[in-house]
């Protein structure tokens, strides 16, 4: 039965914000206030302090003897990293996906290099010698430990994995034979999507293949469109008096109206495939288990993708998140409820108060506490659903910030997954590095000023000779070079992901120093999704701190380069003039790294022209062909589709006969789609010739409901159609970046967009 009016009052009020004291701002502003009073006592010559800081520089100089580079010949310095990298190379020939003894040996290797790094760099390369270098050399080393954490806390838990697929095979048998079917409410939460969305939403969730479910579209912004769309699907229309707590209060006013044993949520923009229940409930014959989480796929392309022209060879930007990192939590029991594409038990979202309303992430924190009321959240690593990645960078950043302000809430509230009653230590040792994967952005800007020091403040960060880095540094770089796309199952190069946080670390930035700060001073902002655009446009707001960064860095790699190569002779020079000298030459190779870096990201933030709001598929499916010419005689051609969306098809023909069309001309045509069973009418708005083959372009007209409906289960919702694709290798990934910086989309390919935007006007 439904929920009563005295349980939903019960569940709002558990829901309502319980505001913690901002313990976190007051620790990081004492920090921060402490480590300015010691460095501005360091330059004022303060005693103490300028011994202490003599004294840790005279232990720098002198480390321990088991830090110190072997004396032997200098070919042999390489030796460890040849032997480790080939070990790792192999490995990766014999395992071309990571299995439990291939992961343990990378990884292993991959750990005691990490820690012998972290020792080298602690306790031999940190410059003291006066405040300028030591500010510097400190405020790197912290910052790069910073990074590391989160990389070691990851590779721990890379030594479990689970995997589920398996299991869901074992589980979906009683759910296919019927023997467990539990009721099922699917809610679909909405505020300002637009109809076209919606409607191929609530028709894939339609579309499910099982019995006991209902649809339940859930309007924020009370359309009468909307309720007007779900009546003409036949799906529930709900509402509510105010928008209090955003998508979270939409959901939690939902779920005291409605009665299912299991709810599921898609966001409006998201379409399951036809097997998404199939695959999912059959795990809650566990009564431990509380949710289960697929990953996000999207049928368009991001827009780092799509300005750069890679459509077809960079991956979304999430799939790291849903090929290693998930299954990593799904190992350590903290998988992360993502807000979409999920099945969640209804007792035991009720027992936890419904879905979290004190923070903008509250999927994420209605997660931990189930989690922390000792339920199970799992991961099936299944694509059964798609959705709309952002539009533009512009819309990326929204979504990015409010991700980063709804995870960093969590120092605030009451579901702080390092402080919540009920989870385990390895439980919050992986929310801990999901946290501080957030705070790496302010390392990154970092990393990205470092080589300045180098050439206007003549500082030396880094105290190492050539032989440590090839004996130390090397190993550890290479090796984790190497493995870094076959770890995260071939989603991302370490290259190309450099590229992705450099775009958005600024902003990244400063959001995490102000949710820090004011950790609720903005609200829920909704990613703006299906939206099209006819022009290029760049997006200054976001580029302005790159592109000064970017003049500043050509500067300092100029100044650094010209010293460099006027002190040739340094190895005559006094010592301390000589590491200078060579500090500059680490300096200029860095500039040349972040130059290209930065290049990339700009040409990232000119958003290319996309003018149709409609995915395009590249589908084969076999088509018959009636096209009635101006002589009034029908013409019968057989074809092939090449690209195929809810609004038209490309197909190219396998018979000669296709009539001329004169300026001006429409051409009728009826379209058979024999796999499918469907019968669209249309007009001919293109014809050319592709690859040998007379190939059409047609636009469907009139099309009905049952149509429509039979288009969106053949375009999104059959079964395994969402595949994973692998991304370059490093070698390949770094040609890419050079062939984007010569030939960049905005000025080679303005002519096919122009032709696109035409086609889609046309």
């Amino acid at each position: 039965m439904k929920m009563s009016k005295i349980d939903a009052r019960r569940l709002d009020r558990i829901s309502k914000p319980v505001m913690r004291p901002q313990w976190a701002s007051l620790i990081m502003l004492l920090a921060i206030a402490i480590s300015a009073a010691i460095v501005a006592g360091w330059f004022a010559g303060e005693g103490t302090i300028t011994n202490i800081f003599a004294q840790i520089n005279v232990l720098q100089a002198s480390p321990p003897m088991w830090l110190q580079v072997p004396m032997v010949a200098g070919e042999y310095l390489l030796a460890p990293t040849v032997i480790l990298l080939a070990i790792a190379l192999v490995t990766m020939k014999i395992s071309p996906l990571p299995r439990t003894w291939s992961r343990f040996l990378v990884v292993g290797i991959l750990l005691l290099l990490t820690i012998r790094y972290i020792v080298w760099r602690s306790l031999s390369t940190l410059n003291l010698s006066n405040p300028v270098n030591g500010t510097f050399s400190l405020a790197l080393f912290f910052l790069e430990m910073l990074m590391l954490s989160s990389g070691l806390i990851q590779m721990f838990l890379m030594l479990k994995h689970k995997e589920r697929p398996w299991e869901a095979d074992q589980k979906a048998v009683a759910v296919i034979e019927g023997t467990f079917t539990p009721s099922v409410d699917i809610l679909i939460p909405t505020y300002n999507e637009p109809i076209f969305i919606l409607q191929r939403t609530i028709i894939g969730c339609q579309a499910l293949n099982y019995p006991n479910k209902k649809v339940y579209l859930l309007d924020d912004t009370k359309r009468p469109e909307v309720q007007a769309l779900a009546e003409e699907l036949g799906c529930e229309y709900m509402t509510r008096p105010d928008n209090r707590h955003a998508k979270a209060g939409n959901l939690n006013q939902a779920i005291a109206r409605t009665d299912g044993d299991l709810i599921v949520v898609f966001d409006a923009d998201f379409v399951p495939t036809e097997n998404f229940l199939t695959r999912t409930v059959g795990f809650f014959q566990d009564e431990q288990i509380a949710l289960v989480q697929t990953p996000q796929s999207f049928y368009n392309f991001d827009p780092i993708a799509r300005n750069l022209g890679l459509e077809n060879i960079l991956t979304s930007e999430e799939e790291v998140f849903y090929r290693q990192i998930q299954p990593l939590r799904d190992s350590a029991g903290s998988v992360i409820c993502a807000g979409t594409s999920f099945v969640v038990r209804r007792s035991a979202l009720k027992s936890v108060g419904g879905f979290v309303t004190d923070s903008l992430s509250e999927d994420y924190f209605t997660g931990i506490r189930l989690s922390a009321q000792g339920y199970r959240l799992v991961y099936l690593d299944e694509k059964l659903s798609a959705g709309l990645a952002a539009d533009n960078m512009a819309d990326q950043a929204t979504q990015r910030l409010r991700w980063a302000q709804g995870t960093l809430q969590a120092f605030f509230i009451e579901a702080n997954p390092l402080t919540i009653r009920g989870l385990r230590p390895w439980q919050r040792l992986a929310h801990l590095e999901g946290l501080l994967h957030w705070f790496t952005s302010i390392a990154r800007v970092g990393f990205l000023i470092a080589p300045l020091a180098y050439s206007f403040l003549g500082a030396i960060p880094i105290k190492a000779s050539p032989k440590e880095v090839l004996y130390f540094f090397l190993p550890y770089y290479v090796v984790q070079l190497s493995v870094f796309s076959w770890l995260n199952y071939r989603s991302r190069s370490a290259l190309l992901s450099d590229i992705y946080s450099v775009v958005l670390t600024f902003p990244l930035a400063w959001t995490v120093i102000q949710v820090m700060l004011n950790p609720f001073s903005r609200g829920f902002q909704v990613t703006p999704k299906g939206t099209a655009s006819d022009r290029f446009s760049f997006n200054w707001k976001l580029a302005l701190p790159l592109i000064v960064l970017f003049i500043i860095t050509a500067v300092s790699f100029w100044r650094n380069l010209g010293m460099f190569m006027l002190e040739g002779a340094w190895q005559t020079m006094p010592l301390e003039a000589a590491q200078q000298v060579k500090g500059l030459g680490l300096g200029w190779l860095w500039s040349v790294y972040n130059l290209v870096v930065l290049a990339v990201a700009l040409l990232v933030l000119l958003d290319v022209p996309k003018p149709d709001p409609y995915a395009w598929f590249d589908l084969r499916r076999t088509v018959r062909l009636d096209i009635k010419n101006h002589t009034e005689n029908n013409v019968s051609l057989w074809g092939i589709t090449t690209k195929i969306s809810e609004i038209g098809a490309e197909i190219a023909l396998t018979q000669a006969g296709l009539p001329e069309i004169k300026p001006g001309e429409i051409l009728p045509v009826t379209v058979e789609i024999l796999e499918a069973k469907l019968t669209l009418q249309g007009i001919v708005t293109q014809t050319s010739v592709q690859e040998g083959f007379p190939t059409v372009r047609v636009m469907f007209e009139s099309v009905s409901l049952s149509q429509h409906r039979c288009l969106v289960k053949m375009l999104f919702c059959r079964p395994g159609q969402w595949r994973r694709s692998l991304t370059p290798g490093e070698l390949q990934s770094l040609l890419l970046l050079f062939k984007v910086l010569f030939k960049p989309r905005a000025l080679f390919a303005r002519k096919a967009d122009i032709s696109a935007i035409a086609l889609v006007k046309g």
